[in-house]
């Protein structure tokens, strides 16, 4: 095998263990921004799956379409709009999510504390 097939194979699996550590590090955030925020309540560990995956495909499409960063301190204001509404918008696809507008916001803020303490890109 070839160095440069190695290398390929190496940082493949790098980027996949990479996106399942930041996938249950954002599960596990919205856990517990869910559990400090009022008006912002999720029932059961599948759910906080279901719902980091929503998230996280909410995310990545509105990076790639309106190139912006949906985390709450990624773009300033803007950012932390967007992660109020993605936090917002993605109880119409988890069950058993419940959130309030305020909720939205005060989750985003929740998160976006959490991501300053814990580095990395958790929503």
């Amino acid at each position: 095998m070839s160095e440069e097939r190695r290398n390929t194979r190496v940082n493949s699996s790098k980027s996949w263990v990479s996106l399942i550590l930041r996938f249950f590090l954002s599960a596990i955030v919205i856990a517990v921004a869910a559990f400090l925020t009022p008006g912002f309540s999720i029932g059961g560990i599948w759910s906080i799956f279901i719902a980091a995956a929503v998230i996280t495909v909410m995310d990545y499409l509105i990076n790639r379409v309106a190139k912006l960063d949906a985390s709450p301190f990624g773009r300033g204001f803007t950012g932390f709009i967007v992660a109020a509404i993605v936090i917002y918008a993605t109880q119409f696809f988890v069950p058993v999510m419940r959130v309030t507008l305020v909720g939205a916001l005060l989750g985003a803020l929740v998160i976006g504390l959490i991501d300053i303490v814990i580095p990395g890109k958790t929503l």
